[in-house]
């Protein structure tokens, strides 16, 4: 059963499990279980229409409309930047304790797109894992906002400024990666769509939604001494 956030006769969201795809996809061709499917089947088989998009990695906040006309609404909002997102991110480092990263990202057919994102760091950690000839490696957890919705866009900003997510994959650093498999068993991404905040496409009330993070998250943040608390 997917975790239900919010649902009205207008909207639903749910906390989408990393590893679950929102709908079929080229890029994927070998899954058989998608988000749509699932919502769709769950709350009677009523159709329910995708508004934006996460990666099937990355957990967290998915908000879908019931109908079509809510759907250009909120389409129409994301596109304006009405909506406000914010992840968690595990990174392999220390980031910056703020940074705003304006850098421009290709897409798929080799259009280049403005993209930009803000982020602030909210812990560090350091932990006894030898790395590079360094006996200790170093993570922090930071909230990050994205201005723009382009596709890996925090994945490939956060490789941009050496510091990847940790369990990205293309977009990450493949030595940590191979560490944190062997040592602990980690096969997910460490990036979850915590909060979405926006106006509701029918009575403009303001809404905030918050997704708590996954096991996988929560154990990573168990092992590196981090507060996750809040967001459990």
């Amino acid at each position: 059963m997917l975790e239900i956030l919010y649902q009205d006769e207008y909207i639903i969201a749910i906390n989408k499990p990393s590893g679950l795809l929102v709908h079929k996809s080229f890029y994927a061709r070998d899954a058989s279980v998608f988000a749509v499917q699932e919502l769709r089947n769950q709350i009677g088989g009523q159709h329910v229409y995708p508004i934006h998009r996460l990666d099937r990695k990355t957990s967290g906040v998915l908000l879908f409309a019931l109908d079509k006309e809510c759907l250009k609404i909120m389409n129409d909002r994301f596109a304006t930047r009405e909506v406000e997102k914010k992840y968690l991110a595990i990174l392999r480092g220390w980031a910056p304790e703020e940074m705003t990263i304006d850098y421009d990202l290709t897409n798929d057919d080799g259009v280049k797109q403005n993209a930009i994102t803000y982020f602030h760091r909210l812990q560090t950690a350091e932990i006894d894992l030898e790395y590079n000839n360094h006996p200790t490696s170093r993570y922090c957890l930071v909230e990050a906002i994205p201005e723009t919705g382009r596709m890996h866009q925090l994945r490939k900003h956060f490789r941009h400024i050496f510091h990847p997510i940790l369990g990205s994959r293309p977009h990450g650093c493949n030595k940590q990666n191979k560490l944190w498999l062997e040592n602990f068993g980690l096969k997910g991404m460490m990036l979850h769509a915590h909060q979405l905040i926006f106006n509701h496409p029918i009575t403009n009330e303001q809404i905030t939604l918050n997704a708590k993070v996954n096991e996988e998250f929560k154990k990573v943040g168990d092992i590196l001494g981090l507060d996750l608390k809040k967001y459990k």
